[in-house]
């Protein structure tokens, strides 16, 4: 829970001296960019590094987290102030993409960096510091290094990553440190360490260190423009207060679940089910399903991986058809993990840190609904002459079209929910097997359909739909390419430009979530 304690007295001395060299610092930076023209990327990194190692030791010199806090919400307006106005060159300048011959977007970095120190001081000052001081000086240190090193020494892009180019030097650098200083940090606060991680050998530590370093680089490659400031901060701390809260078992069962997610992920890239954003995100959320929930969380989860990812492959020659009208194709990305997976992880999460049995109905709920989607589309294309309705008018569309619906696909997307439902039974989830076997059937197998009959609902009426003036057809893409390879954006003819199928598939899942949670408490 977020806590601030009363101020102590004597901190105010010190709160003032570190609000002042904070922005001695800022102004000196500002200083060297505005008169020498050195650069406020490379100064900004600087800075970002410094406060690091600032932030690691800020908890040494003060006896509550109030005026911690206080001066992180002070930085938190300020370099907003900077973000929206233009105040100071060295916040606002924009990042260099690959060797610095581009720009990317302007980041959020310096806003959400206060952000990530405040919300840690407010979680973790009382009795786990330590967790506050590791994940800001990981963040800190290891994610300017990787930006520096990618940014001036990058010539390995990493292709399908990133809205920003992420390259194979950035990462290993980001890995290398972020395992240096987590295994140093583990071995210094070993006498801080509660039950999960207090029995833990040297090599146990070591592992876990590797394991925490893939999950911080996987972080810092997937997200951009500031996001991985906040993101790699919370996951570090998120991961170590979690298995310092649990047993001296649990750490091993953690590092198994990683070790499987990381094979899950390299064998996903191997066989072409999902680009390498798509592995990373997979790797993410792995990790947390099966290092968290075991076999129970994993079989479900693996159930609608597996089963989906081949349904995808199957059937290709008869759905290369479809192939310019979807916005996708069969490989999946990281927006598409998040989509389909997303509502999942947050679910797991919530049920690590409350241990609610109904969080796993809603788990399968949201499952449920995007195999139920997934196998809708799948089905209903491979199908020998389908026919296809508008889910909202009934009339007759072109087999594709979004928010077209089939009988065999919609009896697809029940059977797939039921698989879901099934798999948990697989494993005798003790949660399935006391609400009883058939409720749980109707249950899971109705809100995976009904979740997919709301997807397609949305597909019809707020999905963005494009025409394509190359091939004459409506399409979800929102660009075509000529024969001469040249680019062509295609109109909106429908929807909005921010609802594309991604979104779509969030809703589905959460709907699928929310109809399983709720009427499993009332039924």
């Amino acid at each position: 829970m977020l806590h601030l304690q009363a101020p102590v007295g004597q901190d105010l001395p010190m709160f003032f001296l570190t609000t002042g060299v904070l922005f001695a610092f800022l102004l000196l930076f500002e200083s060297l960019v505005r008169k020498f023209s050195i650069s406020g990327f490379l100064l900004r990194k600087v800075l970002h590094l410094t406060v690091g190692i600032f932030s690691f030791f800020i908890p040494v010199f003060f006896g509550s987290n109030f005026y911690p806090v206080l001066i992180a919400a002070i930085f938190l307006v300020f370099n907003g102030a900077s973000y929206f106005f233009g105040l100071l060159r060295t916040l606002d300048e924009r990042n260099p993409k690959g060797h610095g011959l581009e720009t990317e977007p302007r980041s959020f970095g310096p806003v959400l960096y206060p952000l990530a120190f405040m919300l840690l001081a407010l979680l973790f000052w009382d009795g786990n510091i330590w967790i506050l001081r590791t994940s800001m000086l990981v963040m800190g240190v290891s994610d300017s290094l990787a930006s520096l090193v990618g940014g001036s020494l990058g010539k390995n892009h990493i292709a399908n990553m990133a809205h920003s180019r992420k390259t194979v030097e950035g990462s290993l650098t980001m890995f290398v440190s972020s395992f240096l200083l987590l295994a140093s940090c583990l071995f210094l606060f070993r006498d801080a360490f509660q039950e999960g991680l207090e029995g833990a050998g040297a090599l146990e530590i070591l592992f876990f260190a590797l394991l925490l370093s893939l999950i911080a680089t996987a972080v810092e490659a997937l997200f951009s423009r500031g996001f991985d400031n906040l993101l790699i901060s919370l996951a570090v701390a998120y991961v170590l207060y979690l298995v310092t809260m649990h047993d001296s078992g649990y750490l091993a069962h953690f590092l198994f679940g990683g070790l499987f997610a990381l094979l899950l992920a390299f064998f996903s890239v191997r066989v072409k089910f999902l680009d390498n954003s798509g592995a990373s995100a997979t790797f993410l959320l792995g990790t947390t399903i099966f290092g968290i929930g075991g076999l129970h969380w994993t079989v479900p989860l693996l159930t609608f991986y597996i089963l989906s990812s081949i349904l995808s492959k199957l059937g290709r020659k008869r759905k290369s058809r479809f192939d310019l009208v979807f916005e996708k194709g069969s490989q999946r990305d990281a927006g598409q993990v998040y989509a389909n997976g997303g509502i999942a992880w947050i679910i797991m999460i919530a049920y690590s840190l409350t241990g609610d049995p109904a969080y796993f109905f809603a788990y399968l709920g949201t499952l449920a609904a995007v195999q139920s989607d997934t196998w809708a589309t799948e089905i209903g294309t491979m199908w020998p002459n389908p026919r296809a309705r508008l889910i909202t008018t009934m009339k007759p569309v072109p087999v594709g079209t979004s928010g077209g619906v089939s009988f065999p696909g919609t009896f697809g997307a029940f059977v797939g929910a039921l698989l879901i439902c099934a798999s948990a039974l697989l494993v005798s989830v003790d949660w399935i097997l006391d609400y009883g076997i058939f409720r749980s059937f109707l249950l899971i197998g109705f809100s995976g359909l009904l979740a997919s009959l709301v997807d397609s609902f949305f597909g019809a009426t707020v999905q963005a739909q494009y025409y394509d003036p190359v091939r004459e057809k409506v399409t979800e893409r929102t660009h075509s390419r000529r024969q001469d390879g040249s680019l062509v954006r295609n109109r909106l003819i429908k929807g909005y430009h921010f609802v594309n199928n991604d979104v779509v598939n969030t809703l589905c899942a959460l709907c699928g979530s929310a109809l399983a949670y709720f009427f499993s408490l009332s039924m």
